[in-house]
């Protein structure tokens, strides 16, 4: 399996010796069987021992690799009868905004999420998840939608952040996404957010006031981007690996801040190594707080959303 990141070049290399030994085996009809496992246990452990010691910066790597999973890999994966629903009917369709009804094992709910694509074609026509106002007046249409029907509402977030283009501003984004925070902050059903790769500035938030906010373990969520605070901050975007370090965006840090409400631990190697095994963690996860959640009343539900953000914030004299 071929690897794009410098950190993992000592897994690919035990990789490369385990399928050397394999067709060895093949071509020579010999017993390599001990060897081979032995290989693939340390393999195993060294996978283990370097995303658990991941920095900062190389969390963002992980939460950027081309291989890891999109929506669209999650739907496939966990979700059954999905019918997708288009359009905000006031402007348009957004592509790198997806929605639409599905079922999670029994549960029927409302999946809304940040949609990008696994090729420069997909990420070309879904604008690299970086929606428009247009995808964030389609998601709180289809919020509304599940809450006219008693529907539990599941986000995916994954997308650099909102589309800062011209266009973009002139349809109204820092409007279209406030009024998100006030409207999801007020819906009566239950709702579940799971920042699946990099959650970033309002355009992750404006599908993320939540009962719950899960997080991938190798994922990130930030106010900004690490390149675009280090342009602020030393005028240099080299120093972006600085600003990932101060920002605090692994899930462990938001985590002791109060931010997330809980890690799902990704597979060893990521999950982009095993994307089938991080879909049943996530599936996993949003069943056991969507069987919690869905006891509570709509009005316990919104006093308990107000509370959990506005407590949010540590500060001391």
């Amino acid at each position: 399996m071929e690897r794009e990141l410098e950190f993992e070049k000592p897994i690919a290399e035990m990789e490369k010796a385990i399928e050397k030994l394999k067709a060895l085996a093949v071509d020579n009809k010999g017993d390599f069987f001990n060897q081979i496992a032995e290989l693939e246990r340390k393999c195993e452990e060294r996978k283990e021992e370097i995303y658990d010691t991941l920095t900062p910066w190389q969390t963002v790597q992980v939460a950027r690799h081309p291989r890891r999973p999109v929506l669209y890999d999650y739907i496939s994966m966990i979700f059954t009868s999905f019918v997708e629903l288009h359009g905000d009917r006031c402007y348009g369709d957004d592509h790198a905004m997806v929605g639409g009804f599905a079922t999670l094992g029994t549960q029927k709910v409302m999946l809304i999420g940040h949609s990008k694509g696994k090729n420069v074609d997909e990420n070309v026509k879904r604008n690299f998840g970086m929606a428009r106002p247009e995808g964030y007046r389609k998601a709180i249409r289809l919020m509304r939608l599940a809450e006219k029907f008693n529907l539990p509402v599941v986000t995916f977030i994954d997308t650099a952040g909102a589309f800062p283009g011209l266009d973009a501003e002139e349809r109204g984004q820092a409007e279209a996404i406030a009024r998100n925070l006030t409207e999801m902050a007020k819906l009566e059903i239950p709702v579940v957010a799971i920042v699946t790769g990099e959650g970033g500035s309002g355009g992750a938030l404006g599908i993320g006031v939540a009962d719950v906010v899960l997080m991938l373990s190798n994922a990130v969520y930030s106010v900004i981007s690490p390149e675009g605070c280090a342009s602020i901050l030393w005028r240099d975007a080299a120093y972006a690996s600085n600003a990932a370090e101060s920002l605090k965006i692994t899930a462990k840090s938001l985590l002791s801040l109060g931010v997330i409400d809980e890690i799902i631990k990704e597979p060893a190697g990521g999950a982009h190594n095993n994307p089938a095994a991080a879909a049943e963690a996530v599936k996993a996860a949003i069943l056991k707080h969507l069987k919690k959640l869905t006891t509570l009343s709509g009005q316990k539900l919104t006093a308990r959303r107000f509370e959990k953000f506005s407590s949010m914030g540590k500060f001391t004299k």
